[in-house]
């Protein structure tokens, strides 16, 4: 049976060999010197391997390898194959959206004036596209959405702020019209959570009506809407 300083005292040879732990899992260690776990069984007749992981740094410990072990045994005892669910999970993760893809199908699809476009893809280049590139959307909470709402209202651009959470709705309400069954974080995130803006109530002096008055007759627009405007202007 392995410990760690047993692991820990194996030296790499001219082939891969194999060096047997419990349960059916055994580490093989390759001529770079790798360690890896495996785990051998029989599915339908025929002999299967499944890798659990690397041992060492950035990989699993010796006991994160034989909980994985335990794990697998249980599937095939249920009659699945650990190999093939692994393969599974490897293609289902592969084919996750990232939010940069998702937002550029959004953009790319979504019907908004040139102005709107333009204003909402300089936002999202600027403040999301570099964080969350190729984050999952899976893997983006409303706690992220939060923070980064945070970090823009904090360097005086609140609206902005309001305007980064909504951007990121639209992409997820997109993805999911798309088939992602997935969370929408900005459903937690509330804009006045974000920001908030007090009214601003002003009246026109005489001489700014006059101003707007002489104005609207060189706006072009239509006669009843110029007309509503002078109407409302002096009243």
């Amino acid at each position: 049976m392995l410990t760690d300083i047993a692991l820990k005292k194996l030296k790499p040879k001219d082939k891969i060999y194999k060096v047997a732990d419990r349960d059916g899992m055994y580490a093989t260690v390759s001529p770079a010197g790798q360690i890896s776990f495996r785990y051998d069984y029989r599915m339908n007749g025929r002999r299967e391997t499944v890798t659990l992981g690397r041992y060492g740094e950035g990989g699993l410990s010796l006991a994160e390898a034989r909980d994985r072990c335990i794990a697998a045994r249980k599937m095939v005892a249920a009659g699945q194959s650990p190999a093939h669910e692994k393969q599974r999970e490897k293609r289902r993760l592969s084919a996750m959206a990232t939010l940069g893809d998702a937002g550029g199908g959004w953009f790319k699809e979504a019907k908004m004036a040139d102005s709107t476009r333009s204003m909402r893809k300089a936002i999202f280049d600027r403040d999301i596209l570099p964080i969350w590139d190729k984050r999952l959307l899976t893997e983006i909470t409303a706690d992220d959405l939060r923070a980064l709402c945070a970090k823009v209202r904090d360097r005086g651009a609140p609206a902005t702020a309001i305007h980064v959470r909504d951007i990121v709705k639209q992409i997820y309400g997109h993805a999911i019209l798309h088939g992602e069954k997935i969370p929408n974080p900005a459903d937690e995130v509330g804009p006045a959570s974000i920001a908030t803006f007090e009214a601003k109530d002003r009246a026109l002096s005489p001489a700014e009506i006059r101003i707007m008055l002489n104005e609207l007759e060189s706006v072009p627009t239509l006669p009843t809407i110029r007309l509503g405007l002078k109407l409302i202007l002096l009243t």
